[in-house]
């Protein structure tokens, strides 16, 4: 059974809110009597986190993700429960936590490892390390008040790395590096995984969540709601961000009026044409284990994968052209406009394409919005010999938009497979030409 290093039970923390400062005043004469609201950040978590575990924490913004962290890291102290914390822990929970701004790189490092408990040697033991990592030159002697934001961050993670922590918390605070150095920072964070570290990590980047963590956990409203298999907890929160937005009853498949009409839509030449549409064959339309969400369920009628004969099939050659096509059902009066779009994930939840008619300039038109009607998209994707999943989403038709209004999680499946022999390696296959002179 593995170590563990981080067990809360019950954990609640409670916040007071006063209307006015003369109610804290009343309080402190009348304490029978209170004068506060209650707001509470987190309710009820039980939690534990094991020696060497990378555990991801999702949520939206106020799900008292911050919350429970600086409690893990005794910097609050919750209202009831308990919490058991063993072993070494550095956290990175602020951008300045921890660092007077007066002080120079260098005497932050020792003011910082002194904190962390850290003896004076072995600080000095290991300032040149702390220093080449984060690689900041002659900053490192003048005050950090004066540095960017990511030459602090490359400061302050390179101090709370190698103390050698038996747990790190990290709170967003990667977000602010520039790519070459988070791509270092992730690296060191595998290393301090494989050596017994255990590693709390915040992100919206869920991404990084599912490709990084052994397990994550998402919070909602202060409760701890899911815990489990990185992806899955992933599709939660996803669900769970986009519900927010969601206004209007679900509209069910079976009280729509599918009229039997069909637009032919072809988005690699962007115009709507007959010419290069592809007939599909048949359609995929039992979605009933897929987690599936929006304001109007329903609005997708079916969806195919399939070759330029329009046959259904979910393998596909490196390099060979592959057909989707989304049967969109007539929409409500109340849809004024429409994006359909789709993504292609790998099997750690990596978004490796991710489009819709919005972003590739291609309008539905407004006198399609009344009937049934195909949208197609044509593409080559050079990826590497694997199996992907497809999500299918119709929204609101405009960039960044956060209405959705019927999307489908792991609509499909497909398997890329290769003929030959392989000329190239990592997730995608460009086309290449090699030439001397």
């Amino acid at each position: 059974m593995s170590e563990i290093v981080i067990s809360l039970e019950h954990v609640s923390k409670c916040y007071k809110r006063y209307t006015r400062p003369a109610d804290r005043l009343k309080e402190v004469l009348l304490p029978t009597k209170s004068q506060a609201q209650e707001f509470w950040a987190l309710k009820d978590i039980d939690l534990e986190v094991s020696r060497g575990e990378y555990l991801g924490i999702i949520g939206r913004n106020g799900s008292g993700k911050s919350t429970l962290l600086q409690i893990i890291a005794k910097t609050l102290t919750p209202t009831t429960g308990s919490v058991y914390v063993q072993g070494r822990l550095s956290a990175l929970l602020e951008l300045g936590s921890g660092f007077n701004p007066e002080f120079t790189g260098r005497q932050n490092v020792f003011f910082n490892g002194r904190i962390l408990g850290l003896k004076e040697k072995e600080i000095q033991e290991r300032f040149e390390k702390i220093a080449a990592f984060a690689d900041i030159g002659d900053f490192m002697e003048e005050p950090v008040k004066s540095y960017s934001s990511g030459m602090f961050v490359r400061l302050a993670f390179s101090v709370a790395v190698h103390v050698e922590p038996e747990i790190l918390i990290v709170d967003e605070a990667l977000a602010v590096g520039d790519i070459f150095f988070q791509q270092k920072c992730f690296q060191y964070l595998e290393r301090l995984r494989v050596n017994g570290t255990a590693i709390l990590f915040v992100s919206h980047d869920t991404q990084a969540i599912v490709k990084l963590c052994d397990r994550a956990i998402l919070l909602q409203d202060g409760h701890l709601i899911e815990s489990g298999k990185p992806l899955e907890v992933v599709d939660k929160y996803t669900q769970a961000y986009y519900s927010q937005f969601i206004d209007g009853e679900e509209l069910k498949q079976d009280n729509l009026d599918l009229v039997k009409a069909t637009t032919e839509v072809d988005l690699r030449s962007n115009s709507p044409t007959s010419e290069n549409f592809v007939v599909p064959k048949d359609f995929i339309r039992d979605f009933t284990d897929k987690n599936r969400y929006g304001s109007t369920i329903g609005l997708i009628d079916g969806v195919s994968l399939s070759d330029v004969d329009g046959k259904l099939k979910s393998t596909f050659f490196v390099n060979e052209e592959i057909v989707l096509s989304v049967k969109v059902n007539p929409s409500p009066e109340n849809l004024k406009s429409l994006s359909v779009g789709f993504t292609l994930k790998n099997r750690l939840g990596q978004v490796l394409i991710a489009t819709n008619t919005c972003m590739l300039s291609f309008p539905i038109p407004s006198d399609k919005l009344g009937q049934s009607f195909i949208c197609q998209f044509k593409l080559k994707p050079n990826i590497a010999p694997n199996k992907y999943t497809i999500d299918f989403a119709i929204a609101e038709s405009k960039q960044d938009t956060k209405m959705i209004y019927d999307w489908i999680n792991n609509a499909a499946t497909i398997d890329i497979v290769t003929q030959g022999k392989m000329t190239q390696a990592g997730l995608c296959f460009p086309e290449i030409l090699v030439s001397t002179s």
